[in-house]
C-alpha cells in the first residue's frame, strides 16, 4: 500500500480540518498521550497553521482517505510554553523552525511515512531559509507506567536515526486532559534538536 502525500496550506488545509481534527482525536488518545480531545478545540488549534506564514501541515492519503499528518511551524510563532525552553538554554527561536506532531492510525505504521513527514519538514525549512535547527518535542512518561501497551517501541531510535538528540534538561509543561481524568493536568515534553 502506497501513500500519497501533501502539503496542505492556506484554503487547502481549512478545507480538511475537520478530518485532521478527527484523526487528532483518535490517534493521542493511545499511549503515550491517552489524550481527552474534543473536536472543538482541535479545529481552532489546526485553523493556526492555515494564517501562518512558513507553516506546513503533510497529508498522508491512502486513496482519498487522509490516514496521517504532520506539522510544522516556524517557532518564533508557537505558544510560549514551546519557546520559553529554547530561550532558557539560549537559542534564538526566530533560528528554529518547529516540528509538532505526526500522526498516523495504527494500520499504516512501519512503511516510512515517519521518515516521509521528516523529509517533508526538513526540506520546508530549508526552503524557507534562516532557520539553524529543526526541533520537536515528545512527552515524557514513566518507564513503569502500567498504561503502556504490552511490547511498546519507544521512537527514540529512529529520531536518532534521523539525527536528533534530546537537549539535557530542555523540557516544555503543557497540561491537557488524559482519558480518565476530571480535568487537565500538567505533563512533561522533552525537546529534540537537529542541527539543520
Amino acid at each position: 500500500m502506497t501513500l500519497r502525500y501533501e502539503k496542505l496550506t492556506g484554503e487547502a488545509l481549512k478545507a480538511v480540518i475537520p478530518d485532521l481534527a478527527r484523526l487528532r482525536i483518535t490517534v493521542f488518545r493511545d499511549w503515550p498521550y491517552l489524550y481527552e480531545g474534543s473536536e472543538d478545540y482541535e479545529t481552532k488549534y489546526l485553523a493556526r497553521y492555515s494564517g501562518t506564514p512558513g507553516a506546513l501541515v503533510v497529508g498522508a492519503y491512502d486513496g482519498g482517505r487522509l490516514v496521517g499528518a504532520s506539522t510544522a511551524t516556524p517557532l518564533a510563532g508557537e505558544v510560549d510554553e514551546f519557546r520559553a525552553p529554547f530561550i532558557e538554554h539560549g537559542y534564538d527561536t526566530g533560528r528554529v523552525y518547529y516540528f509538532g506532531e505526526s500522526i498516523l492510525l495504527p494500520e499504516y505504521r512501519g512503511r516510512g511515512a515517519g521518515h516521509a513527514f521528516f523529509d517533508h519538514r526538513e526540506a520546508q525549512a530549508r526552503a524557507l531559509g534562516g532557520f539553524a535547527y529543526t526541533a520537536f518535542c515528545a512527552v515524557v512518561r514513566d518507564e513503569d507506567d502500567p498504561r503502556k501497551p504490552p511490547g511498546h517501541r519507544p521512537l527514540d531510535e529512529f529520531w536518532r536515526g534521523r539525527g536528533y538528540q534530546p537537549v539535557l534538561g530542555m523540557r516544555a509543561r503543557f497540561s491537557w486532559r488524559e482519558t480518565g481524568e476530571a480535568a487537565e493536568s500538567e505533563k512533561a515534553l522533552q525537546f529534540w534538536l537537529r542541527p539543520l
